[in-house]
């Protein structure tokens, strides 16, 4: 049979994915790569290797290409690649951000065994930078903007996705408001936000559905963003319908360091990165931690407290076996001032940071424990099986509506659950280099399952009081999940295809009823997924991306509808390019369609998230990233878009808070040691606020800034946010509200103030 046939053979027999148990579509997949197998003999032309860093550390999706550039390939998840044709005396070049581009001529001692090839780190350049034959080779722009300018706080953590925008409205402690393409996408309603492949999202939130509160993540400790737009990947499943977010953190640090943070409105921000093994090449382990302190600019202090801390150790062994442990505590707690209603602050009442009900607020917590284990099963093949859980509680206070539905108490009302989540992912990977063509193959097969208790809804008063209990009860939700991807890649031409089979299982016992009722709905979908990338060198990849993607709605919503709209799905397709004209010019555009079978409603007065009718979206991106001079470095992302409710009657089918237009971007000048600094911007227009577009959601442009010197290990920064003072509404809802003096309600715009002119001063030692 030959090797690959034998290495194919010992996949079939593994003990976790025993033959006899894979669904018959599966098994003649797997008949299929092993008829692939026989044919596909490799001569002696063929190279394998791996690529690292000086810390031994594998470099994934680094680009391996040929001079005479008609032979190209990437490096896999662990770093390892093959290439095939390869004559004696050709030069491979080797290119991955940040570290010196190799070039490498191949010699006969090549052929036949893996050759290891260490790259050296670099000063960043755009140059450095190829374009490869990978399906989310746009997603490299994050990268390029950390290296340029890293995040220092959690509000830029989502900031660095390009096209993706954020609001807060309750003083820092929630969970940001999230637009993309086109969405109000709420907390997370559609967009799959994970961190090492742990999900953020809580689908059947106490607030609403897909809340995804990211602030347990300490910025320092962020590697990498993985992240694509639209339905087209069978790697991630419910929400992901605008697109997915994946952060990775670091394995290990290049050294231990402290840091202080100090700013106007009584901002305090105190944290560490403790490095525990040293320069130990196979292990590392280190804790992460931050302190944060404000009571924000608002006439009411927030009293905003949030804690967090972090270890991982990690472990790769000499078979290149890996294996990561993470351990998480996360605790926020705060006051908020909520929304204000715009007549009060046009009549002079009360002014732009002002309240009408400062009792507003809450706290949360989550503790997470992550394993990720990596087993080399043979050539180009190895798993990887992932497991967490996750601890989190959740309360929040919060009136919208002030005195519409109660005249003497008040509407406030109170959300609060605790949950527990557990997961487990396996996903098995095999390459195979043929001579006509390659192919790239993942199976996955996945559980989540979500225990949540004392789900509440009530009407309270100052936080105090409990007044009416309007929901209350218990939800378990499963999902269960498998998926099968291929890239085919031949010439410069790569097909991939995917897909993706989801259940859910969701029951509601609803406890405010006197005798035990519980209900419950199930439902599959299949997603597949079509994507079609022209590769022909470095600097070029054209794209035409489709898929079928889907959220699911919350578990409330569906056993009170009967099981109808459980998966509402989304379809999707896209078609661009990413370019390098110039070694220092990186553009990256693409035109859009989405369409969904069913939307979601944020409803203020209730603050829970509702279904309603189909809708359809389309847009265009353009993104440039051009490095001006050797520090200096220039980026823009620019997103237009058009989103309608395809049920309603011309001029009432504006979806509300629906972005048009947003754009971020800015320059940065960042030399390695010394002097740094960057000025950044990010706009949004105007846009509708309400179905028939006469309440309008008014539209701001901020400018930030920030520098820091660094000398030997001490660094010390200046960050000015909105350096113009401008007045601008950070969140904005048109929403019916009553105040106690007023005999009916009014619907208007309510907002939540932009931060004015905010400066802070940091201080960082390594050691």
């Amino acid at each position: 049979m030959g090797h690959y046939g034998a290495c194919c053979c010992a996949i079939l027999q593994m003990p976790f994915y025993s033959f006899e148990s894979f669904p018959i579509m599966h098994k003649w997949l797997i008949f299929f790569t092993v008829i692939f197998l026989q044919v596909s003999a490799q001569g002696q032309s063929t190279i394998r290797g791996k690529i690292i860093d000086k810390n031994g550390t594998s470099l994934p999706d680094a680009y391996v290409y040929t001079l005479r550039g008609d032979l190209h390939t990437h490096t896999d998840a662990l770093g390892f690649f093959e290439l095939k044709n390869l004559n004696q005396g050709d030069t491979l070049v080797i290119s991955y951000l940040g570290f010196e581009t190799i070039k490498r001529i191949v010699d006969e001692d090549d052929f036949g065994k893996s050759v290891i090839i260490l790259m050296k780190e670099a000063n960043f350049e755009l140059g450095q930078v190829t374009i490869s034959n990978a399906l989310n080779s746009v997603n490299k722009v994050t990268s390029i903007d950390l290296k340029t300018n890293p995040v220092s706080s959690s509000q830029e953590i989502l900031r660095t996705v390009p096209g993706l925008f954020i609001g807060q409205h309750a003083g820092g402690g929630k969970a940001e408001q999230i637009f993309l393409r086109g969405f109000d996408i709420d907390h997370g309603t559609d967009i799959a936000i994970t961190v090492d492949g742990m999900p953020v999202n809580m689908v059947s939130h106490a607030h609403g559905q897909g809340y995804a509160d990211l602030h347990f993540l300490i910025p320092e400790t962020i590697e990498k963003i993985d992240f694509g737009k639209g339905p087209y990947y069978s790697h991630h499943g419910n929400l992901n319908t605008a697109g997915y977010v994946d952060f990775r953190t670091k394995d290990r640090l290049d050294q231990s360091s402290a840091g202080l943070e100090v700013g106007e409105f009584n901002t305090l921000r105190v944290h560490g990165m403790f490095d525990l093994l040293g320069s130990s090449k196979q292990h590392s382990a280190y804790l992460a931690s931050e302190y944060i302190l404000s009571d924000g600019p608002f006439e009411s202090p927030q009293n905003f407290r949030r804690m967090n801390i972090m270890g991982k150790y990690f472990h790769e062994m000499d078979s290149g076996d890996r294996l990561s442990f993470v351990a998480s505590r996360f605790y926020s707690q705060w006051d908020a001032s909520g929304q204000i209603p715009q007549r009060l602050v046009d009549d002079g009442s009360i002014t732009r940071f002002g309240a009408v009900d400062d009792t507003e607020g809450g706290q949360t917590s989550r503790t997470n424990l992550a394993l990720d284990h990596t087993r080399i099963l043979g050539d180009n093949t190895f798993i990887r099986n992932r497991a967490y859980l996750s601890e989190y509680d959740f309360e929040l206070y919060s009136n919208f509506t002030f005195f519409l539905e109660d005249p003497v108490n008040g509407d406030q009302i109170r959300q609060r659950e605790n949950r527990s989540i557990y997961g487990i992912n396996s996903t098995l990977f095999h390459n195979i280099t043929g001579q006509r063509f390659d192919l790239e193959l993942s199976y996955a097969l996945g559980l989540r399952y979500d225990n949540i208790n004392d789900v509440e809804l009530s009407r309270t008063s100052n936080r105090q009081n409990t007044l009416e209990r309007l929901a209350f009860g218990n939800i378990d939700e499963s999902n269960i999940y498998s998926s099968v991807n291929a890239n085919i890649g031949f010439r410069d031409w790569t097909i991939n295809a995917g897909l993706r089979l989801d259940f859910f299982d969701m029951s509601y016992i609803d406890r405010i009823l006197p005798q035990y009722t519980s209900r419950s709905e199930n439902q599959f979908i299949l997603s597949p997924k079509l994507n079609l990338l022209y590769n022909p060198n470095p600097g070029l990849q054209l794209f035409l991306k489709s898929g079928i993607g889907f959220h699911s709605n919350d578990t409330r919503v569906v056993v009170n509808r009967e099981g109808r709209e459980v998966l509402p799905a989304a379809y999707g397709i896209d078609l661009g390019g990413v370019f390098k004209p110039l070694p220092r010019i990186w553009i990256n555009t693409a035109l859009w369609y989405l369409f969904m079978k069913q939307e979601f409603v944020y409803v203020g007065d209730a603050a829970v998230v509702e279904p309603s009718g189909r809708t359809e979206r389309k847009g265009i991106d353009l993104g440039v990233r051009y490095q001006l001079a050797e520090y200096l470095f220039l980026n823009t992302d620019l997103n237009y878009t058009q989103a309608r409710s395809l049920d309603d009657g011309e001029g009432e089918n504006y979806i509300p808070l629906a972005p048009l237009f947003t754009g971020v971007g800015g320059i940065t000048f960042r030399k390695p040691s010394g002097l740094s600094g960057s000025l950044r911007y990010r706009f949004i227009g105007n846009r509708p606020a309400n179905e028939d577009n006469s309440i309008v959601a008014e539209g701001y442009f901020i400018t930030d800034f920030n520098a820091s010197y660094t000398w030997k290990d001490l660094t010390i920064g200046l960050i000015v946010e909105n350096i113009f003072d401008v007045e601008w509404n950070e969140a904005q809802f048109a929403t019916e509200s009553r105040l106690r003096n007023e005999f009916q309600g009014v619907d208007e715009l309510h907002f939540t103030p932009g931060v004015p002119r905010f400066l802070r001063v940091n201080v960082r030692y390594g050691f």
